[in-house]
């Protein structure tokens, strides 16, 4: 019986099979419950992380507000639906007024000669041309067709290649195709001429947009229908020739308004996710009842409740509702804003100095500060949370993966101990199989044995 497979015994009859399965699902209980604890750590490290985004999005917001260009903030209008304005962060104030001469074009070229169809012989094995002020451009065009590149071979070519220029076949009637080339650039600089210009000619002339300042005549131009120097970070977008058009830029105390909603939804978000994940009536919270997730809410909150100065958050247009949420009434912020703009700043990014920095002057960008402001609390709060070295959410999280590091070590450890008791169970139940089939073999000789010998109770006639 050696080299036997233990499933059912041929001997005993016993399904070892069933036996060693069953008593390995005991033998593995304590590894179960490890892999138990790390599903329920490697979530746990997930719900922290999805919190610590939340305080991040809150931090973004607050810095939002505490930094200068905040409150500088500016925007651009257009007179004239034509033209289309935009300004930068370092944008100032002021106006211009200007008539559209004439919109930017791509120059464009188309042979002389024609072909019949596309997969007819191109001539040359190279497009050359000249950009306008450069030297002379050779594209070679490659080809699978026997006889030599075709127009279509052409048209590849040029498009594929990185000289700045794009080609199409173009059917001027049945059984008549040109070649037109166009630089994908607009502007007088981007024109060129194909080859020696004679079998060309110019479909539309590559030509600088133009602005016309005022009645002075002045005269502005680009290179594309987009002007960037006119004004300083205002981009300028003009799209018919003929129009006047005033664009101006102005202070936007409405992008600080838009930054303070921010703020109240990235706060009222971060509450919800730390509700959601400690709730100790909701089964599925993760997080039930932690107390450090609790804490840094409340700590939110009373940033809120606790005022700047004796003066409230609701004096701003932000309250605090019976369910822990904040509300925002962005009517009462602007207005608020429009009365006494330096007030707002001051609720919202008011520092103290604690000490001077390394020179020892006070005032300078590295003095020690403490936030008094709600947006500066908040921004110190949430960094302290969510900061990647130092924030509390991350060492958390952090260390919950540690933890599931060493656990799943530790599981590893039982997939190789069970693999031995296994074996060993194994071969505990092939030696008993074995001994009893020795047993049923002497057994069998003794009946055998027995059955031989004399019967002395017989009797003799």
């Amino acid at each position: 019986m050696a080299g036997m497979s233990v499933s059912t015994g041929l001997i005993s009859g016993i399904d070892y099979s069933t036996m060693i399965t069953q008593l390995m699902q005991v033998e593995a209980n304590p590894q179960s419950l490890l892999k138990n604890q790390l599903t329920a750590t490697k979530s746990d490290a997930t719900a922290y992380r999805a919190v610590n985004t939340r305080f991040e999005t809150l931090r973004s917001a607050a810095a939002a507000l505490t930094a200068d260009t905040a409150w500088t903030a500016v925007k651009a209008s257009s007179s004239n639906a034509s033209v289309a304005a935009s300004a930068g962060a370092t944008a100032v104030g002021g106006s211009v007024t200007f008539t559209v001469k004439q919109l930017a074009t791509a120059h464009s070229e188309i042979s002389d000669q024609a072909w019949t169809g596309t997969d007819q012989a191109f001539g040359a094995g190279t497009f050359t041309f000249t950009p306008k002020g450069g030297t002379a451009t050779a594209i070679a065009i490659p080809t699978t067709n026997a006889g030599g590149a075709t127009l279509a071979d052409a048209v590849a070519a040029i498009n594929a290649s990185d000289k700045g220029l794009t080609a199409a076949a173009v059917r001027v009637k049945d059984g008549e195709y040109r070649l037109q080339v166009t630089a994908k650039a607009t502007g007088e600089k981007a024109s060129f001429v194909v080859g020696d210009d004679t079998a060309w000619k110019t479909a539309v002339t590559g030509q600088d947009a133009k602005l016309t300042l005022g009645e002075l005549a002045l005269e502005v131009s680009s290179d594309t229908n987009t002007f960037t120097g006119l004004m300083a970070d205002t981009s300028i977008t003009v799209s018919k020739t003929g129009e006047t058009a005033t664009v101006g830029v102005t202070k936007d105390p409405s992008s600080v308004t838009t930054k303070v909603k921010a703020l109240v939804d990235a706060a009222n978000n971060m509450l919800q996710a730390v509700t959601d994940y400690t709730d100790p009536e909701n089964d599925a919270a993760l997080l039930k009842g932690d107390s450090t997730l609790r804490s840094l809410a409340n700590k939110v909150l009373d940033v809120f409740s606790g005022g700047v100065g004796g003066v409230s958050a609701s004096s701003l247009g932000v309250k605090l509702t019976r369910d822990g949420k904040l509300e925002f009434d962005s009517a009462a912020f602007t207005a608020k804003m429009a009365s006494d703009p330096a007030a707002v700043k001051d609720l919202l990014t008011r520092k103290t100095i604690v000490s001077p920095g390394a020179d020892l002057i006070s005032g300078n960008a590295d003095d020690v500060t403490s936030p008094l402001g709600f947006a500066a609390k908040l921004e110190a709060l949430a960094k302290g949370a969510s900061d990647t070295t130092t924030g509390s959410l991350v060492l958390l999280a952090k260390s919950q993966d540690a933890l599931a590091t060493d656990l799943q070590t530790r599981i590893d450890n039982w997939d190789t101990r069970l693999a031995l008791r296994k074996s060993s169970l194994t071969a505990q139940f092939t030696a008993m199989e074995k001994a009893l089939g020795t047993m049923q073999n002497q057994a069998s000789w003794l009946s055998s044995q027995i059955a031989g010998l004399p019967s002395w109770s017989k009797s003799s006639k």
